[in-house]
């Protein structure tokens, strides 16, 4: 869905540079056209998610743990990294530079070559599935404590 929707935003935004000097063949060669770039912008993003090294990767200990610290909020520190880690490649790496690293999305976009548009995108819905995980995860235990 990212490629279709980046895809679309360059063939807007480049819609000036098409040319067609026969509008018999008009719409063929503009369909031939936007074609060619959603191709483009998939093989881009293949390019991307194979030969991207793993950036803000998060280890284990990425939080140091107080001794007076409840274990049931160690638990929750674990299990969030182990569903920061379950996110699609590109969310995780976009949450990472954001909320770990501290990168803007200005700053996301240029390292990743990417739109600040995307990046913003892939942390809202990096997050948004991470919430989903967390709502079931405390209903889950709501239901555990009336078994």
């Amino acid at each position: 869905m990212d490629v279709a929707n980046d895809g679309f935003v360059k063939v807007f935004k480049k819609i000036d540079q098409f040319h067609c000097e026969n509008p018999e063949n008009a719409e063929r060669m503009l369909m031939g056209w936007i074609r060619t770039i959603m191709i483009n912008t998939a093989i881009d993003r293949l390019r991307k998610d194979n030969f991207l090294p793993e950036i803000g990767h998060i280890n284990e200990n990425m939080w140091i743990e107080d001794k007076r610290e409840q274990s049931d909020q160690t638990l929750l520190y674990k299990e969030l990294i182990q569903e920061i880690r379950k996110l699609p490649t590109m969310y995780r790496i976009v949450f990472n530079m954001h909320v770990i690293d501290g990168f803007t999305h200005q700053e996301i976009a240029a390292h990743l070559k990417i739109a600040t548009g995307t990046s913003k995108s892939n942390l809202s819905k990096a997050r948004s599935l991470l919430q989903k995980v967390i709502r079931n995860n405390e209903i889950e235990k709501t239901y555990a404590e009336y078994r």
